[in-house]
């Protein structure tokens, strides 16, 4: 049956005030029929949504948000992600500018209110009937125009039948507001204008700090968009013609002088230089850069002056494939979000309650009177705040994978950067993850070969090898070329790459085998002086490829060597210390095997050598089985299972593209510091988003029963709760100070 094909869009969300917002749009969207996965990201007010083309459309889902009460607005797909963050950051002004306005209004009739109301000379100056009078003339404009905003999405929130933060912020102040007319007007008591004046002006005050304290959670996508140079010089013929980036396509040749940012992928044809790719990489030294290299967009240019062909262009670029990841890592939600979600559903409702009951508590128990039970019902309405456990999670994780994203680590999900930080087992593969990934043939002999058939056995292995691109086929390949250049390629037929095994085929009329054969050698060839190479070869960690003729005698051997990575035993002590287990599975010989782990410091019961790519997986499940929680790092097509069934699959950048596609987390760097740096940063996002909700929790444990016990006047609760969220904001904001300490 064939599978229904799903297109991701991102959706500019209007209006969101609090988590039970989010909860309320994610709803809407998730009850679509035609859309897989929607999440709602309050720190970015957007929704990634998931959807089946043919069963819904773009205006279906945005009319599906603005049903609940929002405005919606589908971002372009394929547009630039510079012109998306200008148009929001536009929208974003806009919004700060009309809260400022409001603040300043609020402010400005607050004041004079204020010192009508609380300073004794003042309030002795004019007969309370005048007196309240200027303070209703003065505070209903604060009311209903400063105040409209959280009086338009209450309404709007009541009518859907749901309660959010601004029904609390509504409620409150309107009971102080109506009891001050009443009191002005009718039974001309004490009027109280000020504080539903005060409130509103506080509030105001913290969703502008919020909204400039939440602006700074992006900047690492800033950064990365700011990498995009905006123009490129073309070659065409003897002319340079500077074209505008979006012009590029594949196959230009471009011109890129000293200083000058790549333009975008490709490979150097021309030139040599050193290119910076520290913003990408987060590797310090530039790159040496020769004809056959390859460069990628965004990075610069030192000194010599570069041609370069161009590969890839827009949204296939390494710079827009990580914007994208870090896009998408920002809008994912966590598990540990599913705790705010459960609790700020019920959050409102439970908070009136409280609030009703604090109000019955205090006129009929305590006969405190009508006027002081209802503002310290109020007080407990404004107080609490469940924007702080909404926040709590999304700008953790913004931040977060920024870091990681300037730090050379892309982490794809937010349920991979939480579940990085808890791992008990990390497990590695062996070639171009533990080694270097740059093999070569350091030793070749026969076995008992005529002289006359050598020639046949290295045109056959060579023909062979040629057709596989696995880094010791590539590897033996070069070894030929350059040590026997008289030996030409044959005609291959019927060729087989066995994974995890090797490759054979049909050369001319003989059947060649290259790798390791499931037959081993028999009891009588042990003595042989053949044999005694192979063995010693392997117990000094290097990998023997084997060539076996016609299905029958093994014919020869090449000697084949990988050096550990410098930071590999560090990266295996780093773990040690963690309390983090260290395995190696390999497709390679348990002798080889043994070698590099003793070397790397991973201990002998850890290794799994001649291991098929379908039992690397099967190692994965039986140690999460056992409890652990486990990461697979690797960068081959053969690890693509085990890195899809591990908790976190790790793949390095230097790697294919399917092992790529399979991992949670990209390590650009290629650096095995870097599976360190994703696991230590992941604990420090997680430990922030747990702190974030330590204070949301204790604010609100603690301003709830203040608020009723009478002990607070409802403006300082409202300022407090505008507070609350700034100061959740700030602890994720802290994360950008992260430095990873080995």
């Amino acid at each position: 049956m064939k599978e229904e094909k799903t297109e991701r869009a991102t959706i500019a969300i209007g209006g969101m005030t609090c988590a039970a917002c989010v909860a309320v749009v994610e709803k809407a969207l998730n009850s679509l029929n035609g859309v897989k996965k929607a999440i709602v990201n309050l720190s970015t007010e957007r929704a990634s949504v998931v959807y089946f083309p043919e069963k819904v459309t773009a205006e279906e889902i945005v009319k599906a948000v603005e049903s609940v009460g929002y405005s919606a607005r589908f971002l372009k797909s394929g547009a630039r992600m510079e012109e998306l963050l200008s148009e929001q950051e536009k929208v974003q002004r806009k919004k700060e500018r009309r809260q400022l306005g409001l603040f300043f209004l609020a402010l400005a009739l607050s004041i004079p209110i204020t010192l009508l109301s609380m300073l004794p000379p003042l309030m002795e100056l004019l007969p309370m009937e005048t007196r309240n009078l200027i303070l209703f003339l003065l505070a209903t404009p604060v009311q209903f125009v400063a105040g409209w905003p959280f009086l338009k999405s209450a309404f709007q929130s009541i009518r859907k039948l749901y309660a959010n933060m601004d029904v609390l912020v509504s409620l409150g102040t309107l009971s102080a507001y109506f009891l001050s007319v009443y009191n002005s007007f009718f039974s001309f008591g004490p009027a109280f204008f000020e504080t539903a004046s005060l409130l509103i002006t506080f509030i105001l005050l913290g969703k502008i700090l919020e909204a400039r304290a939440k602006s700074r959670t992006g900047r690492a996508i800033k950064k990365l968009v700011g990498l995009a140079p905006k123009e490129a010089r073309v070659l065409k013929g003897t002319q340079e013609i500077v074209v505008g980036i979006d012009d590029l396509i594949p196959g230009d040749l471009v011109l890129i002088k000293p200083g000058e940012k790549i333009p975008a992928d490709g490979v150097v044809v021309e030139g040599s230089s050193s290119v910076d790719e520290s913003m990408l990489s987060g590797e310090p030294l530039p790159v040496e850069k020769l004809p056959g290299s390859h460069v990628i967009g965004g990075t610069i240019n030192k000194q010599g002056s570069l041609k370069v062909r161009i590969e890839k262009v827009g949204e296939e670029t390494v710079l827009s494939q990580i914007i994208k990841l870090v896009e998408e890592a920002q809008a994912s939600k966590p598990e540990v979000q599913r705790i705010a979600d459960l609790i700020s559903a019920y959050f409102v409702p439970v908070v009136i309650l409280i609030a009703i009951g604090t109000f019955f508590s205090w006129y009929f128990l305590l006969n405190a009177g009508f006027v002081k039970a209802l503002l310290t019902a109020v007080a407990v309405l404004v107080i609490a705040c469940p924007c702080a456990l909404g926040l709590a999670t999304p700008t953790a994780i913004m931040v977060g994978s920024g870091k990681g994203a300037e730090n050379g680590v892309l982490v794809k999900t937010g349920e991979a950067l939480e579940k990085a930080g808890k791992l008990t087992t990390v497990i590695f593969d062996k070639t171009g993850t533990l080694t270097e990934g740059k093999p070569a043939v350091t030793d070749l002999f026969f076995n008992e070969v005529a002289e006359e058939e050598k020639k046949k056995v290295l045109s056959g292995v060579y023909s062979l090898e040629s057709l596989s691109e696995h880094p010791l086929a590539e590897a033996i390949v070069k070894f030929i070329k350059q040590n026997f250049p008289q030996i030409e390629k044959a005609g291959v037929s019927q060729f087989e790459a066995i994974a995890g095994s090797g490759v054979k085929g049909r050369v001319e009329k003989d059947w060649f085998f290259v790798g390791i054969p499931k037959e081993k050698k028999g009891k009588s060839e042990e003595s042989n002086d053949f044999w005694r190479k192979v063995e010693e070869r392997k117990r000094e960690g290097k990998t023997i490829s084997l060539v076996q003729l016609n299905d029958n005698k093994i014919v020869s051997a090449l000697v084949i060597e990988d050096k550990l990575k410098d930071e590999a035993r560090e990266t295996v002590s780093w773990l040690n210390q963690a309390k983090i287990k260290s395995y190696l599975v390999t497709g390679d010989n348990r002798l080889t095997a043994e070698s590099i782990g003793k070397e790397a410091g991973i201990p002998a019961e850890n290794i799994y050598a001649e291991v098929l790519p379908k039992e690397k997986a099967e190692i994965v499940k039986k140690l999460q089985q056992k409890g652990e929680i486990v990461a697979f790092v690797g960068d081959g097509i053969n690890d693509a299972v085990a890195l899809t069934q591990a908790d976190v699959g790790i793949a390095l950048s230097s790697g294919t593209d399917v092992a790529i596609e399979s991992a949670d987390i990209v390590l650009v760097r290629g650096s095995l510091k870097s599976v360190l740096i994703a696991i230590d940063l992941s604990k420090k996002t997680i430990r922030k988003v747990w702190t974030g909700f330590f204070w949301a929790f204790i604010y609100n444990l603690l301003g709830i029963p203040i608020a009723a016990s009478g002990h607070l006047r409802p403006e300082l609760a409202g300022l407090a709760m505008a507070l609350s969220s700034v100061s959740v904001v700030a602890n994720a904001l802290l994360l950008n100070r992260y430095k990873f300490k080995d």
